[in-house]
């Protein structure tokens, strides 16, 4: 307080109190900030979550509609910067597939992998990774997503386009861009992360068909000379 001399005397005065609102309004201000910075990191965390859902919808009516009991086909091309580009075509029946490409046609029946290498006759037996059976089977995906991955999604064009990042980064599979039709959900294109490589996956020629379960196992008789080597 102050004192100033008057016709009454000396009076006290409020010397600081300009001050003293001044830091008032601050500290209400600073609130109000605090207060508008967890209200927007609520609506982002709501906005993500929203997100999350729908691209986990998308993904089941996906998983469905490629997951049809008795199996289906398709033909697709695959490319990244170390193998280059090369097609085939995948008959798939649950975890099953069985895939052809130019060099080579590979098995698999949910377990084991039988990799037939043209050039050299050989017949290769693995159990393989859950990147190495993506990079033969781009369906693999269907059983992927529902756990071990954050997912957001978007909308492009007449597509869905998933994108899906893995919680644990030593997971083989880092990253997936999943492209769905919006009306059909069969999907067009598969994109990953394996390391530091991106391939890429595009899909078409879709259909559903009644396969056997044997067509996904590897058949000795039908390559009688070729030589079977299990690295397993």
């Amino acid at each position: 307080m102050g004192l100033r001399s008057s016709q009454f005397g000396c009076v006290a005065y409020p010397k600081k109190v300009i001050r003293v609102k001044g830091k008032k309004k601050e500290k209400q201000d600073m609130k109000k900030i605090i207060i508008f910075s967890m209200l927007m990191a609520l609506l982002s965390l709501t906005a993500s979550a929203q997100s999350a859902a729908q691209a986990r919808k998308v993904l089941d009516k996906t998983a469905t509609v490629v997951g049809n009991k008795g199996g289906a086909s398709a033909s697709f091309t695959m490319s990244n910067p170390k193998m280059g580009t090369t097609s085939g075509t995948i008959a798939i029946k649950g975890h099953m597939f069985q895939a052809s490409i130019p060099s080579a046609i590979v098995w698999y029946n949910g377990k084991t992998q039988w990799s037939y290498m043209k050039s050299t006759n050989e017949v290769n037996i693995t159990t393989p990774t859950e990147a190495k059976r993506m990079k033969m089977n781009p369906y693999t995906f269907i059983t992927m997503y529902k756990s071990g991955y954050n997912m957001s999604m978007k909308t492009s064009g007449r597509n869905y386009v998933v994108h899906l990042t893995a919680q644990n980064k030593k997971r083989s599979v880092k990253e997936l861009y999943i492209t769905v039709n919006s009306s059909t959900y069969i999907p067009v294109q598969v994109k990953m992360l394996e390391g530091n490589t991106w391939s890429t996956i595009n899909i078409k020629n879709f259909k559903a068909k009644k396969l056997a379960n044997s067509m996904f196992t590897f058949k000795a008789k039908d390559f009688p000379k070729a030589e079977v080597i299990d690295l397993r």
